[in-house]
């Protein structure tokens, strides 16, 4: 009785910590950003998904109209590149004047594209770089100073298992996620004396369209080590 009591004061409180507040998601119209935002709706809050295609913002919006647990939820989407901080700046501005500054905020935007260094291009190591590192400084620039000034505020980034171990194979996408992760932990002690909560996430291999389109370009090595560990879906990271 007694551990049936504290799962539901669990949930309870997993639920007040949701309710009537907004959450930024970036990369939240596939994959783990979208299984966030449907969390996050299931549990009273309200969300804005943020990624640069608006047809996939489109269908995700409408897929995440439906699991609103109340009218008063809102769902806002954002079409924006992370990559472009001129561009972003102007819209999340607007978007702050519009709606509001956000609560909690979760970097979940990111790409990854594999191979051994030797056959990997200059340009691949930069992409990576500007979506998965520069893309997170971009987006938390537009709102760490306000969250100082309120005293409050919650960041979630979202690096990777090869964002603490150096995965074979992954010698671009590794050393973004590294970066991610060296990045989270000075903003959360900078942070914390002003009541801000800063976390990361470090998911394996996960089944989203992202895996999909990496796994093309796996040398055997990496496939190998891949093979071995149970691949997670989208809505258990995200939980």
């Amino acid at each position: 009785v007694l551990a049936h009591l504290v799962d539901i004061n669990h949930k309870e409180t997993k639920m007040n910590y949701y309710s009537g507040k907004l959450a930024l998601v970036t990369g939240g119209s596939s994959g783990i950003g979208l299984a966030l935002a449907k969390g996050i709706l299931l549990r009273g809050g309200s969300v804005a998904i943020l990624a640069r295609h608006e047809e996939g913002l489109s269908v995700a919006k409408s897929e995440l109209e439906g699991v609103k647990q109340d009218p008063s939820q809102k769902v806002f989407t954002i079409k924006a590149d992370i990559t472009n901080p001129e561009e972003l700046n102007l819209i999340l501005t607007k978007f702050k004047s519009d709606v509001g500054l956000p609560d909690i905020v979760i970097n979940s935007a990111g790409v990854a594209h594999p191979g051994k260094f030797s056959a990997l291009g200059s340009d691949i190591f930069h992409w990576m770089m500007d979506v998965n590192y520069f893309g997170t400084v971009n987006v938390l620039k537009n709102f760490v100073s306000e969250f100082q000034q309120r005293r409050t505020g919650t960041i979630c980034n979202i690096s990777s298992i090869a964002g603490f171990i150096g995965v074979y194979g992954y010698s671009a996408y590794g050393a973004s996620k590294f970066a991610v992760s060296g990045l989270t932990d000075v903003l959360r002690s900078e942070l914390k004396p002003y009541g801000i909560q800063v976390s990361i996430v470090f998911p394996p291999d996960t089944q989203t369209p992202q895996l999909e389109y990496e796994s093309q370009f796996k040398p055997f090595i990496t496939k190998e080590v891949a093979g071995s560990a149970k691949l997670m879906s989208a809505d258990a990271v995200a939980k």
